[in-house]
């Protein structure tokens, strides 16, 4: 028995160097396995898993905070866990299974990816979500503009299709384009590079690595899932916060959202993020609910009525929402105009330069490069596919888009998408450079333009529609041009990407509404005073609303306050760029200081928290930290946000916990 066993692992050993670079020379291309093998049933049963999972966990944070860290590292190890614990249960079972190889593992990362993407993306926190009519009742009944016209609730047969119409046009839009951006303009991508690097890492290594991390994961999964379960049974009704509201600083600073809210999610997500990112949304959280409003709240009567409610625009709200948007506003314009010409400055530089066959530095490329270089070239994707499907789905969205919404007027959906490939382009080759998907940007800019072309009656609809339609082709399309980084790094073919991403855009578009009616359902979505705050589709739903009406929609002195604050966030980014990388990297970023200004600085405090525990565990041991964080983080993640199911199950099946824990003065 044992004989076969060692003669049977000798054979996947074999086969699985069929699926991967070898390190002789003697191995080459012709070894690797066509595109139809590299995409398995098994992998799209594994995507279809983690792909739905992460819309859930995805559209929880978005609905939350709207601050939604990049899973990518973690779906590709979840992947790995989910695949080879596959393997060793048929095996336990006496059925030999295919070896699971790295290119079976970048599929099931792009299609996961792809999924959850959507949920991200959608608009279900931002511009879709701001047509209903709470969002509507928030940005003031009485501003002109902001009319029932442009109100639309939520649904999943509309959103569904508007989804299927205006994703898969991104598909298409810079197909043509992957050799000259990959291998010819050599762009980074660093988060595709770092998706390679830990497959990579994941099929050379060996199982030690591969167990520690699995088992990290597992264990942090058990224990963020079951703490999740723990919690609930102390948020008896809606003025029940339970852990959730436990005031850990103290009554006065939990009156001003500064408390740890046991969020093991927020945690993970905090582990994730760079510590820049966390120590920003800290920065952003005392500088509003710590100085700001509390502040502006005793200019009461004078700088705004008392007999305001909370959630109208003309009161503190406003200034929340407001200063919030140009903080957003004065980050990305910046940006914009920074990749913008710095994509310009570089193209026109490497025009230059001639011998692409060659490194930056004039030497001939590695070996290793060629093969990758000849692996991603093999397969080519058509240029007649690429041009027939966006022609296709461009047409249907014309036809499609004014139907569903009569404010978009047809010609201003031809010049969209007219538009949208050379914008897509931009998008891409800047995040190819900075790891800055600007697609949100973009769509900002339409918005503004639509909004104001439109009319006072049509505005706000068109713009929010019209925002929706640009940034879902531009942030698709450099999605994917990420995710060809990743497979011409891991020696995939282009093709079975192309076709993966397809398939896991297909079923995002069916799982992200999914996912959000669960929680549109379940819970009070929208509401600024509970946990689905949902901040952005208000922020975007004035921002419409100052495209049609201009300065008039601000609150008394909120002109001044917004002109200040789109002047810092440009300032601060300014003196970033100018500054060495020993000062540049201290230097906080507006567009996430935005954030708490709107919804509060509890999240910060657990963001925060996430990044102590990294930084202590790399200074007790880095080497494990380095290994062990990603699988940390998103078993914490993946753990309480899973929970969120069952708890929306019990939401809907009207089951109370049966506790209610609060905190009063004494």
């Amino acid at each position: 028995m044992n004989m076969e066993e060692a003669k049977e692992e000798k054979e996947i050993e074999k086969e699985e160097l069929e699926g991967l670079p070898a390190d002789h020379e003697s191995e080459g291309p012709k070894r690797f396995q066509p595109w139809t093998q590299q995409i398995t049933v098994r992998g799209i049963v594994v995507s279809i898993i983690i792909g739905t999972m992460y819309s859930i966990i995805a559209m929880k944070l978005n609905l939350t905070t709207g601050m939604v860290p990049n899973l990518n590292v973690s779906a590709a190890l979840l992947a790995f866990v989910f695949v080879r614990t596959w393997i060793k249960l048929l095996h336990r079972a006496g059925i030999v299974s295919k070896p699971f190889t790295r290119q079976e593992n970048t599929m099931i990362q792009t299609c996961a990816v792809a999924c959850y993407s959507i949920a991200v993306g959608g608009g279900f926190a931002s511009y879709l979500l701001g047509l209903n009519k709470k969002t509507y009742e928030l940005s003031g009944v009485n501003n002109e503009g902001n009319s029932l016209r442009s109100v639309k609730e939520p649904g999943f047969g509309w959103m569904t299709g508007y989804l299927y119409l205006v994703c898969f046009v991104g598909l298409f839009a810079l197909v043509p384009l992957r050799k000259i951006m990959i291998v010819d303009l050599q762009l980074t991508y660093p988060s595709g590079l770092a998706t390679a690097v830990l497959i990579n890492g994941f099929h050379t290594q060996g199982d030690k690595m591969a167990k520690k991390q699995v088992r990290g994961f597992m264990k942090y999964f058990s224990v963020s899932f079951l703490w999740g379960f723990f919690k609930w049974f102390f948020s008896g009704k809606e003025e029940c916060g339970g852990f959730a509201q436990f005031p850990t600083f103290g009554l006065k600073a939990w009156k001003q959202t500064f408390y740890f809210d046991f969020s093991m999610t927020f945690v993970g997500a905090g582990m994730i993020c760079s510590h820049l990112v966390n120590l920003s949304l800290l920065l952003g959280a005392v500088l509003s609910y710590g100085i700001m409003w509390p502040l502006i709240d005793r200019l009461k009567g004078d700088w705004f009525l008392e007999s305001l409610q909370e959630s109208d625009m003309k009161s503190l709200y406003g200034y929340k929402v407001f200063i919030s948007v140009a903080l957003i506003l004065g980050d990305g314009i910046y940006n914009f105009i920074k990749i913008l010409a710095c994509t310009i400055i570089n193209i026109h530089g490497r025009l230059k330069k001639k011998g692409l066959n060659k490194g930056e530095d004039g030497e001939e490329k590695p070996i290793e490069a060629l093969k990758q270089n000849e692996i991603f070239l093999r397969e080519n994707i058509p240029m007649w596919v690429a041009a027939v499907g966006y022609v296709v789905f461009a047409i249907l969205s014309i036809i499609v888009i004014p139907f569903m919404f009569p404010q978009l007027k047809w010609y201003y959906v031809v010049v969209a998408y007219f538009l949208a490939p050379s914008l897509a382009f931009c998008n891409a080759y800047g995040a190819g450079l900075t790891d800055m998907n600007m697609a949100y940007n973009y769509g900002k800019v339409a918005l503004f333009v639509l909004a104001a072309l439109s009319g006072k009656e049509d505005g706000l609809v068109a713009g929010l529609v019209g925002c929706g339609l640009i940034k879902s082709v531009v942030s698709v399309a450099c999605i994917l041009m990420q995710d060809f980084k990743t497979a011409h790094l891991t020696f995939t073919s282009p093709r079975a990407m192309f076709v993966n991403q397809a398939i896991g855009t297909a079923l995002g578009c069916l799982t992200a509404p999914l996912s959000f009616f669960l929680y549109y359902k379940a819970f009070d979505v929208g509401n600024p005073n509970g946990e689905f705050k949902a901040p952005y589709a208000l922020i975007y739903r004035n921002m419409a609303i100052l495209g049609v009406q201009g300065f008039s929609a601000l609150p008394h002195h909120c002109l001044q306050l917004c002109y200040g604050f789109f002047a810092f966030a440009v300032g601060v980014n300014v003196v970033r760029d100018l500054s060495p990388k020993k000062v540049g990297k201290f230097i906080p970023l507006p567009m996430v200081m935005a954030v708490p200004f709107l919804v509060g600085a509890y999240f910060a405090i657990d963001m925060c928290l996430g990044t102590l525990v990294v930084f202590v565990w790399h200074k007790i041991n880095s080497k494990k930290a380095e290994l062990m964080v990603p699988a940390a983080a998103s078993g914490l993640i993946c753990g309480e946000g899973l929970w969120t199911l069952p708890a929306a199950v019990l939401a809907l099946a009207k089951i109370n916990p049966p506790i209610c824990m609060k905190f009063v003065p004494s």
